[in-house]
């Protein structure tokens, strides 16, 4: 009998003590029969399933052009390699044929037989597409790797419930992008450029069915650069979307304030495992914090305008190893945390976007409206030009 483990649950030191030919599989969906999964891998005594790839494939109801999510796909896979894994695989739909350099199983699924419940039906058009992204990577000796998935997942799904009548929201992704994945075990990177080229054909396939108002919200500090260049390219592609991201969650003015109602940290006690989101976790999936195991790291290397906390600070960006301010993965006051004041966060956060989802329809229809009008090149050059 195979016994299954959850990666995501896991910490990034249980990923490295981890045998390197433990198989490890990357699901499209859900929903298999692991008995016969177990049968393919020859029934070993344990395997690790990743989290599940949402959409992107043949079935999955938001299926994107070939090679997109193969692309995506190769760098999860590569990261694990380079961690050491020796069997990983792919598990898929029987109609999904991945184009992929690794292993891949296919065994029988239900988006055979029925549409996926969270597509967006054509009555939401109109509404605002949040599409979630959250990531698998390592957050010190006491958080899981899905830390920023559950987050961001919390939040978007918070403010669809809330605003149902505003908003749609896509599954999460749970994987992004991570340039410093080499220095702690676990952690995954899609690739920037792949990532991006992933959310270009997400918006273009949405767009091709009518959806003209996207949200990409982001739990993870490494995607938000590829994410700026997806709406800059997606705007430029196709006129009359509105298409927008913001930096993670509680960084707007209010949500600022919300962090400094409730932190007890000082500046640098909120970047990563730290009080912020190690107090989300608590009040979201409790059941996966080892508080026993938080150690606070706030020794970072810190200048005038370069400094670490949740709202980073200063003017200079870089991207130096993480290894050079952290010893276990942490960035921030981890041991500070509270369900209660992840409560109060989560409620914070969702109020912001609920607040970004009103902006981002008033921002198409004030812009819409001028269109209509015919204003500036919109009624045709010839209404410009001098003479």
């Amino acid at each position: 009998m195979t016994l299954y483990f959850s990666y995501e649950n896991l910490t990034w030191p249980e990923v490295f003590n981890l045998p390197r030919d433990t198989p490890l599989i990357i699901p499209f969906g859900t929903g298999y029969d692991l008995e016969r999964l177990a049968s393919a891998l020859g029934n070993p005594s344990s395997a690790g399933i990743l989290p599940a790839i949402p959409y992107g494939w043949a079935g999955s109801g938001l299926q994107l052009p070939k090679g997109i999510l193969d692309a995506y796909v190769q760098n999860l896979v590569r990261s694990l390699f380079d961690d050491g894994f020796a069997r990983i695989y792919v598990l898929c739909p029987q109609q999904a044929n991945p184009e992929i350099n690794t292993p891949w199983i296919a065994l029988p699924h239900l988006s055979l037989v029925s549409a996926p419940s969270w597509l967006p039906p054509d009555n939401d058009r109109g509404k605002v597409v949040i599409i979630p992204v959250g990531h698998t990577e390592q957050h010190g000796f006491h958080s899981p790797m899905s830390t920023d998935t559950l987050i961001i997942e919390a939040i978007g799904q918070g403010v669809a419930r809330t605003v149902p009548d505003q908003a749609a929201c896509l599954p999460v992704m749970p994987y992004g992008v991570s340039t410093h994945r080499s220095s702690f075990a676990g952690t995954l990177n899609a690739g920037g450029r792949a990532f991006e080229d992933f959310y270009v054909s997400v918006i273009d396939t949405l767009v091709a069915r009518g959806f003209d108002r996207f949200y990409l919200m982001s739990g993870h500090g490494g995607n938000s650069s590829f994410l700026v260049n997806i709406i800059k390219y997606s705007g430029e592609r196709h006129r009359r979307i509105f298409c927008a991201t913001a930096w993670l969650y509680l960084s707007s003015p209010e949500g600022v304030h919300a962090l400094e109602e409730m932190r007890s940290s000082p500046i640098g006690g909120m970047g990563h495992a730290c009080e912020l989101e190690t107090s989300l976790i608590l009040h979201i999936r409790p059941d996966l914090i080892k508080m026993e195991r938080a150690i606070d790291e706030m020794d970072f290397v810190a200048t005038p305008e370069y400094y670490m906390d949740w709202v980073e600070g200063g003017t200079l960006i870089a991207n130096p190893p993480w290894d050079d301010d952290t010893r276990t993965g942490a960035y921030g006051a981890g041991s500070l945390a509270t369900a209660e004041k992840g409560k109060y966060w989560l409620e914070a956060a969702i109020a912001e976007k609920i607040a970004h989802i009103y902006e981002i329809h008033e921002q198409h229809s004030r812009r819409e409206a001028r269109r209509i009008a015919g204003y500036g090149l919109w009624s045709g050059i010839s209404s410009v030009l001098p003479g």
